[in-house]
């Protein structure tokens, strides 16, 4: 495409809510949301090469389904996980820093050994959990 010489009418999203086909998985409201290699969102889980895209903002049970049958609506922004335990335990001098995806509802210090992906950044840690900025 030619550089514009006039105003152009493009379009627009707020960006902190999108719809992903789903996997053939169910998915629960308030839980991590990350994509497959195929593209299809499913819950958070230990896997590596996963993209985190945010939290599910509804319940999608596509588990008898084929993958990519419906669509489930993710938002983007900062939520409070479980924080993972141990030698793995998020606390506020990691603010700032990576954490990574344990399973649907936890998130964890370090990459397990190459085993897990990327959550999203620390923003915060409280007695109930681990803030996390997360999305695209």
């Amino acid at each position: 495409m030619p550089a514009l010489t006039a105003d152009r009418a493009t379009a627009e999203r707020k960006g902190d809510e999108f719809s992903y086909d789903a996997a053939a998985v169910e998915c629960f409201a308030g839980g991590i949301a990350m994509l497959n290699a195929s593209g299809n969102v499913t819950p958070g889980a230990t896997a590596t090469g996963q993209i985190c895209v945010g939290m599910f903002a509804e319940h999608v049970d596509n588990s008898g389904g084929s993958a990519a049958a419906v669509k489930a609506k993710v938002k983007s922004g900062v939520f409070r996980f479980g924080n993972s335990g141990s030698a793995d335990a998020i606390t506020k001098a990691n603010i700032g820093d990576t954490c990574y995806i344990v399973d649907d509802q936890t998130v964890a210090l370090t990459n397990g050994t190459n085993t897990r992906s990327a959550a999203g950044t620390i923003v915060d840690v409280d007695s109930v959990g681990v803030w996390v900025r997360m999305g695209l």
